[in-house]
């Protein structure tokens, strides 16, 4: 996107979109290749990517039905939870702008904190976007919570890699893995009781809380959360059941298609069991919370460097560990920027550019 085009837009569309400058992605794509340039590095040995002469295109092709399934899954349940007000087009143009500002800001902002600008320019007033990201936010941890229970069951103790059980890597990211379930647990309850029973009394509380001493700095961002709570609960209550229900099956299917593709990619390349092909798919789920944590633009670099530890042991040969590692984020971080960057001139020139032309001529 051109740099001119930033002086004429007003300060907040500009600071918007000074965030998805090009130069901002040369800092995670080089980080990445660096971390999978030096797993190859380490571990090549003549041979070990022999699997790659035998590998079953099926499972290619699953694994990329599975990504486009998850997508078309996104878009159907942002224009479901917008109650229709966005058009499949626009639909499919907030996510994928969401999909690149989750690779372009760290783990920990993700395209969530973007998702109601992009909204609100695609005429959705801010406080019915705050709304519907709300509930997005609120089904996905819901499924969070549901499913971290069925995964332990599948999984036990294998739920983390053995392989590093004599370092503290793995004590570490099992306290880390259940203070994220409690804390998800917590907020997915506190959003459901501020959304359904007393969003204003959740305010108050926030405010309480966060008027603590070591708190206080973050009391104003308690005020405006458990504001957005109120603006929900008056948005979404009039909602009937068939709202919920298509909201939280399309969000069950998006969630279960992301944790899989990980086994259908591994898959192509070595044969697998329904069980061991499950088993992956709850590790998926311990993966995730280092990519949660992680402060670097999508997670690059750490999410690399992770996968051979969580999955190494499924794959084989450190050299096939290493090359499916750039496999698994060419098609679930790589292809994201990429397709962003095709998608985000086209949504700047539609909701930055043309619409006020059109406006001014009315």
């Amino acid at each position: 996107m051109p740099d001119k085009l930033l002086p004429t837009l007003p300060d907040d569309d500009a600071n918007f979109l000074q965030r998805f400058q090009p130069s901002r992605l040369v800092l995670p794509v080089l980080l990445g290749l660096a971390v999978v340039g030096f797993l190859f590095y380490r571990s090549y040995r003549p041979g070990d990517l022999a699997p790659l002469a035998h590998a079953d295109w099926r499972w290619l092709l699953v694994a990329l039905l599975v990504l486009a399934a998850r997508d078309l899954g996104y878009v159907y349940r942002i224009r479901h939870i917008a109650e229709a007000e966005l058009t499949y087009r626009q639909a499919l143009d907030v996510i994928m702008i969401w999909e690149f500002a989750s690779c372009v800001l760290p783990s920990g902002q993700g395209g969530t904190g973007a998702a109601p600008f992009i909204l609100e320019k695609e005429g959705i007033p801010l406080g019915r976007g705050l709304a519907y990201i709300m509930v997005t936010a609120l089904l996905d941890n819901i499924y969070y919570v549901l499913m971290v229970p069925l995964v332990v069951l599948v999984a036990g103790a294998g739920l983390y890699p053995h392989e590093a059980l004599q370092t503290g890597f793995v004590a570490t990211l099992r306290v880390a893995f259940g203070v994220s379930y409690v804390f998800v647990t917590l907020y997915a309850g506190l959003m459901l009781y501020a959304i359904f029973v007393n969003p204003r009394s959740v305010r108050r509380l926030l405010v309480r809380l966060f008027s603590v001493k070591l708190l206080r700095r973050w009391r104003r961002k308690a005020y405006k959360h458990g504001q957005e709570m109120v603006t929900a609960s008056v948005q979404l209550r009039g909602n009937g059941a068939r709202y919920w229900w298509h909201a939280a099956v399309s969000t069950a299917f998006v969630w279960t298609a992301r944790y899989a593709i990980i086994g259908c990619l591994i898959a192509a390349f070595v044969p697998m069991s329904a069980g061991t092909f499950l088993f992956i798919f709850a590790r998926n789920i311990t993966y995730k919370v280092i990519l949660l944590i992680a402060i670097t633009p999508g997670g690059a670099g750490i999410a690399e460097g992770a996968f051979p530890t969580f999955f190494g042991s499924f794959i084989g040969t450190a050299t096939m560990t290493s090359f499916m590692v750039l496999l698994y984020r060419v098609v679930t971080y790589y292809l994201y920027l990429l397709l962003g960057s095709i998608f985000l001139p086209r949504w700047v020139a539609r909701v930055f550019i043309k619409r006020p032309a059109k406006a001014a001529t009315v």
